[in-house]
């Protein structure tokens, strides 16, 4: 299996001029988390992500794409081995990489994402989709969050982790969800990146933008329903619950590829 076989050739890619605030635009409206940053002769010149877009308060800003673009961490191309590309990818724990024609051609193609490998997995209906969640589920130190924690705290949280998302939870029971996503599409603004005089006098609670009810598994559930679930839903993590509601653990969207792979 190539890269060239499950890759995403109509992923979305924006130019280096144009606004920052348009990239916004894009990763919200078209629920994306990764948009590959082009030259007008479309040669892979950066990367943008929800985090870089989130540091633009304004909805007037005129910073430019090429301003808050970072370098891509790793590139494929078409005939690299699917299953590699994707270990590469785990190591650098990277859920998304831009994929260019050749070595020597950085015309962007397409995009390489981990829900592109569990969704061929699924297809094929592969053995690992049998395994049950509690032995690849984590279960220790897990990232969560109350209803009264503000915004832009919790967001500077799960940046510093590389979390896509955050439990709320209310005496060790999730009450709702809280995703980068959520956070863009709320149009709250984080004080850390405004001005005194800023329109908001008072921090923004994740009660007011988290979302219910939280989709969950049990820790019987296999990775298969985790896989499926992902899928449908267009999630990276899934909390797991115990019999009386209470959160045992976590799985995402690495779990689910390394048990496939392995």
């Amino acid at each position: 299996m190539r890269v060239q076989d499950i890759m995403d050739q109509n992923h979305l890619s924006i130019y280096t001029d144009e606004l920052a605030t348009k990239a916004r635009a894009i990763l919200r409206d078209f629920k994306i988390r990764i948009l590959p940053v082009v030259d007008q002769h479309k040669r892979l010149i950066g990367m943008i992500s929800r985090n870089d877009v989130m540091t633009i308060t304004s909805s007037v800003s005129p910073v430019r794409v090429k301003g808050i673009m970072s370098p891509p961490p790793f590139t494929a191309t078409p005939d690299m081995d699917a299953i590699q590309t994707v270990r590469e990818m785990l190591h650098l724990d990277e859920w998304y990489t831009p994929v260019v024609k050749s070595p020597q051609d950085n015309t962007y193609v397409g995009m390489l994402g981990l829900e592109s490998l569990i969704r061929k997995f699924v297809e094929k209906n592969a053995a690992g989709l049998s395994t049950p969640l509690f032995k690849v589920m984590t279960t220790e130190n897990l990232f969560t969050c109350s209803p009264d924690d503000e915004s832009d705290n919790i967001w500077q949280r799960m940046k510093q982790r590389s979390f896509a998302s955050c439990p709320v939870v209310v005496k060790g029971k999730p009450v709702g969800i809280v995703t980068q996503h959520n956070l863009l599409e709320s149009g709250a603004i984080f004080p850390a990146f405004e001005a005194k005089k800023g329109r908001f006098k008072t921090p923004t609670k994740i009660f007011s933008m988290m979302k219910t009810p939280v989709v969950s598994l049990r820790s019987t559930n296999t990775v298969g329903d985790a896989a499926k679930l992902m899928l449908e839903r267009n999630i990276g993590r899934v909390p797991i619950l115990d019999e009386k509601g209470n959160l045992v653990g976590i799985v995402d969207r690495e779990d689910i590829v390394k048990a496939l792979i392995e």
